[in-house]
């Protein structure tokens, strides 16, 4: 189903496609047609559909993944030269600028998503011609409005600290020049108020997989808190998480990546992909597309092979996992093999495959990115492009990052619990080696206690896009990573289109 709104969006006016993958709404594609913002929002359906097209712009940033990766130890831009992918190339280097087409996109669909939640929140209580319209459902529907709204910010905050906050209307046109960044700190009260306001009447589960639920806005909001180091907050939300019994580890880390894992019982909330070639991105960025871009990257360039038991389909070799990371697990950790793919190795495991590849010119470590590898037959087979179009959902939240940072809470509260801290931790521990006894568990209290949680969330999340984030967050940024500056790095620059048009002030160092 795609339709087209055209109304006023971030600095500009900027023409809203309403659409939405079919794992959120199962309706046969029309064609494109005009809707004037006066004329809709009439009947339930009308909201509905709109807030179906408030989640469109999370699938668009899924860049944000291979940044939270490629700006930390954990991996390289790769690619074919210095110059392919140049944007995330830099990145990788620290030689960052304000011109930067991936950071300029991800700021764009952020403030993308906010303008459309925003028209909704607008005329919650009528619409724009004035009528109350009510049905059942609304307020949880509005939830989830409240929890996408907060998402963007978040990811916001977390890249470019004060950014422009608006919460009672889209900006249009005539704020050209009139716009202001907000401190930090107030974009952080408001992305806690929608999440509260959001836990107080979303359901605990949806019919349809990958929309909001209370305990997804309770896990962003235990997040949200933990960047703030709001650590009591933080151990009460998220242990609420856990004590409701709705989640469980599964046994199988590797499983948890493959499409039959998808929105399982780990699964706190994932951003849905589709494979279906009819609904092609049409844009100007492939990432602009209701299939996940970043698989295509992730794939092995030119690979091949004779045998129909060749799982893996090729790539261009981006985002490449370092030998620094894997060398981080030790002996027995199943996420190693599920996090990092050494074709070579594998190659060497299957030799009646005759499993051809041409390795990444460009800043060659030897592995891929396993989590999100391209999976032959799973993307489109007419319309299209079909290395645009991988369906493989992004993991959003999971229930191992709650009891991560629930750990992580707990240790630096105020009383600390480190007992229940360990349990936490080890519970993800016993998980990664696949045993039920103590011969891995984690017995360090206070500060060693913490390291050790930290680098837990190293292992347990490598490769999905937290590590950048939480070595800034961490203070441990500048000793870690090569060619980050303190006080420049821990944010990104300002696109220097939102300086030039809105006025903005840069951050320090760009």
């Amino acid at each position: 189903m795609k339709k087209l709104i055209i109304i006023a969006g971030v600095f500009g006016v900027i023409s809203m496609v309403a659409a939405s993958c079919k794992k959120y709404l199962q309706k046969t594609p029309q064609d494109a047609y005009l809707i004037t913002a006066a004329s809709y929002l009439k009947t339930a359906a009308d909201y509905q559909t709109m807030e179906v097209s408030v989640y469109t712009p999370m699938q668009w940033m899924n860049q944000l993944v291979p940044i939270g990766d490629i700006a930390s130890d954990n991996a390289v831009a790769g690619g074919e030269s210095a110059s392919d992918v140049l944007d995330l190339q830099q990145i990788d280097d620290y030689t960052l600028t304000p011109v930067n087409g991936a950071i300029a996109n991800l700021w764009r669909y952020a403030y993308e998503g906010i303008n459309r939640a925003n028209y909704l929140t607008q005329y919650k209580a009528a619409n724009p011609s004035g009528d109350e319209v009510n049905f059942s459902g609304k307020e949880a529907m509005y939830g989830e409005v409240y929890f996408l709204r907060a998402f963007y910010y978040f990811d916001l905050v977390k890249m470019f600290g004060d950014v422009p906050l608006f919460t009672d209307k889209q900006l249009d046109i005539s704020a050209t020049g009139n716009i202001a960044r907000s401190p930090k700190a107030d974009v952080y009260l408001a992305i806690e108020s929608d999440l509260n306001a959001a836990i107080n009447v979303l359901p605990t589960t949806q019919i349809q997989a990958g929309r909001a639920t209370k305990y997804a806005a309770q896990t962003l909001l235990g997040k949200v808190y933990l960047y703030q180091q709001k650590y009591d907050s933080a151990a009460t939300v998220l242990q609420s998480v856990i004590s409701s019994g709705a989640f469980s580890l599964v046994p199988d880390f590797a499983s948890i990546f493959l499409k039959s894992g998808e929105n399982g019982p780990e699964s706190i909330f994932e951003i849905q992909y589709s494979s279906d070639g009819a609904n092609s991105y049409d844009g100007v960025d492939p990432a602009q597309g209701p299939g996940n871009y970043q698989s295509q990257q992730c794939g092995v360039r030119n690979l091949t092979s004779s045998s129909p038991l060749m799982p893996y389909a090729p790539g261009w070799s981006t985002n490449l996992p370092t030998q620094d990371l894997n060398h981080a697990y030790t002996t027995g950790d199943q996420r190693k093999a599920a996090t990092c793919l050494d074709i070579e190795a594998y190659a060497s495991a299957n030799p009646s495959w005759n499993i051809k590849y041409e390795v990444a010119p460009y800043k060659n470590t030897g592995l891929y990115n396993q989590k999100y590898q391209p999976y032959i037959g799973q993307n489109a087979t007419s319309g299209g492009d079909p290395g645009l179009n991988w369906p493989n959902n992004y993991r959003t939240m999971r229930y191992a990052d709650v009891l991560l940072m629930a750990a992580e809470a707990l240790n630096k509260s105020t009383s600390p619990n480190d007992a229940l801290a360990q349990t936490y931790l080890n519970q993800v521990r016993r998980r990664a080696f696949q045993v039920n006894n103590a011969s891995h568990d984690v017995t360090a209290t206070g500060a060693a206690l913490y390291s050790a949680i930290l680098n837990e969330r190293r292992l347990e999340l490598a490769m999905e896009g937290e590590r950048f984030f939480d070595l800034v967050r961490t203070g441990q940024a500048s000793s870690v990573i090569k060619g980050f500056v303190a006080g420049k790095n821990e944010l990104f620059p300002i696109p220097q289109q939102e300086i030039t048009v809105a006025g903005l002030t840069q951050n320090p160092g760009y």
